[in-house]
């Protein structure tokens, strides 16, 4: 990962720096490393500057801090030693006013530690060079950000053909020059693009064995010592093993054993990437999301995808720019969205769900593909009506289920019975008991009464009460239920309801009328009728009690 010190632009290319005519800047020591680059320019006559750099400078000096008897000691070595130690990438001496030429001693000693050496002529200032390294990162910037803008429009149009995951890996893969591949939750690979590591030479051969022998020494050393290595893909994995997640111990495996066995570069990148892939897969709460790593002379990144289903974007590349990490997250973000629940093993599961329903299967024969154990069914309404199909998907969410139904001013949510529901912030709730798929419009029928007395009582949440051994229990259910059709026989369903709302609300009319959403008089009129259908005095508690235990066992 770029170091934070680092600001977010891209570095210059020192070649490029040297290529500038106007400035007359001529390499005269160090290596001639065209990778070399420098992400700023700071001028300093001290003898030890390395307490104020931060890494990544073209450090500038006229050399006024030279002694005298400077050659005929240590002191360039020193000098050097410790810009290099800094992170310095190069050093600049100014000629005249106070040299008319390089230290012969800088020169060596440049030499030495491998610090480029830049000789800047008398008519170029320092002020001059510092100006001409942010124009260069400016242009670079504006490249970048041109590259960038152009790989997410391309990346977005792929998104939308017909076959959009591989159209959005060939895109990424062509963006990046490499390969892109995605992993499922397996950690197998379901799709991939692009140049496949296995396409290498010779010269690559060579440098991967080297490499992975390398990863294997770092990770087998970093697990004996007892820490989590953090070198390579391969030994994070081993890591991750032995700390007890056992996500990482197939990737690990396969890297360490690629390793162990001096196979073809190819191979080691595929290992140590589905190591790195292993790494970001979803598997606690202190899992990171992306990783980076190189192996057998090749860049590679992961990106867990958000969709939370086990996926991962694995890519492969001879060669790390600065936009590449902004183009892989575009991909990542859009094949979230590609591989959300929907493509998944449980989105499967629930559409074919749906689909057996719909041909005449039973509740309880389709329950199993949508989880085992029992269910909840939870009613919602919001406190600012009317509710949309966004707000119905975020109170799924945050109840821990996708099986929403959104109707005209309720919410019906189905929530595996092992998910405590807990209140929401702008919603009312109603929480039926647990139930079975074959008591399904049971548990609905609860909800919706338990949302209703929530409303009532003013409560955020209300569960329907779980059933407690009572004396009605002596009764058979049958006895029972044929005594309650027989006693409620005279009123309609909407007067038993009310009836039945009125006395769980101890006979008050104002919260009767608030959870059945009509007037409070109109409340009294019902009320009224059902006394005078059933021939009875509803304010003696002996037939309160009577109607409450029919109410009771006439909703079974």
């Amino acid at each position: 990962m770029p170091d934070p010190a680092v600001p977010p632009t891209p570095p210059v290319a020192l070649s490029a720096l040297l290529a500038r005519e106007d400035l007359g800047l001529r390499q005269i020591a160090g290596p001639r490393d065209t990778n070399t680059v420098i992400h700023w320019a700071h001028t300093s006559e001290m003898a030890d500057p390395y307490p104020y750099l931060l890494g990544g400078e073209l450090l500038l000096s006229a050399g006024v801090h030279i002694p005298e008897a400077a050659g005929s000691g240590t002191y360039f070595d020193d000098y050097v030693s410790r810009i290099v130690a800094a992170g310095g990438a190069a050093l600049g001496f100014g000629l005249a006013p106070v040299h008319d030429t390089v230290p012969r001693a800088l020169v060596e000693a440049c030499d030495t530690y491998e610090l480029p050496l830049l000789e800047v002529p008398p008519q170029t200032t320092f002020s001059g060079v510092a100006r001409a390294v942010w124009q260069l990162m400016a242009q670079a910037r504006h490249a970048e950000l041109r590259r960038v803008t152009e790989a997410q429009q391309s990346l977005a149009a792929a998104a939308s053909r017909p076959d959009p995951v591989r159209a959005v890996l060939r895109q990424l893969a062509q963006r990046i020059g490499g390969w892109a591949v995605l992993y499922g939750p397996e950690g197998a690979e379901s799709a991939s693009a692009g140049r496949a590591p296995d396409r290498q030479g010779p010269e690559a051969a060579s440098a991967g064995r080297a490499a992975e022998i390398a990863a294997a020494g770092r990770a087998a050393e970093a697990t004996a010592a007892g820490r989590a290595p953090e070198a390579t893909a391969a030994g994070r994995a081993v890591g991750i093993a032995a700390a007890g997640r056992a996500v990482g111990i197939a990737a690990a495996g396969r890297a360490v054993g690629i390793a162990a066995a001096g196979r073809e570069p190819g191979d080691v990148v595929r290992g140590a990437l589905a190591g790195l892939a292993a790494v970001v897969r979803p598997s606690g709460p202190g899992t990171p999301t992306s990783a980076t790593d190189t192996a057998a002379g090749t860049h590679l990144a992961a990106y867990a995808l958000g969709a939370g289903q086990g996926f991962v974007l694995g890519v492969a590349a001879p060669h790390r720019d600065t936009g590449d990490h902004t183009i892989a997250s575009v991909a990542a973000v859009l094949l979230s969205l590609l591989t959300g629940e929907h493509q998944s093993g449980s989105g499967a599961a629930r559409s074919s769900a749906l689909v057996r329903l719909l041909l005449g299967a039973e509740p309880e024969a389709v329950a199993p593909l949508l989880g085992s154990g029992g269910w909840l069914v939870v009613h919602g309404s919001p406190d600012a009506q009317p509710c949309d199909p966004v707000a119905a998907a975020a109170l799924g969410a945050a109840l821990g289920s996708p099986l929403v139904d959104l109707a005209r001013d309720v919410v019906r949510v189905l929530v595996p019975a092992d998910r405590e529901p807990a209140p929401q912030p702008g919603w009312t709730l109603g929480v039926s008991a647990p139930a079975t798929a074959r008591d399904w419009p049971v548990a609905d029928t609860q909800a919706a009464r338990a949302l209703s007395r929530a409303r009532a009582t003013r409560t955020p949440l209300h569960r329907h009460g779980t059933h407690r051994p009572a004396l009605t229990d002596l009764l058979s259910p049958g006895e029972a239920e044929a005594h309650a059709r027989a006693l409620l026989a005279p009123l309609t369903p909407p007067l038993a309801e009310t009836l039945r709302t009125w006395l769980s609300l101890h006979g008050s009319w104002d919260r009767t009328a608030v959870a059945l959403a009509v007037h409070r008089n109109t409340v009294r009129q019902r009320i009224a009728r059902c006394a005078a259908l059933l021939g009875t005095d509803l304010d003696d508690p002996d037939v309160r009690m009577e109607l409450w235990f029919a109410l009771r066992h006439g909703e079974r």
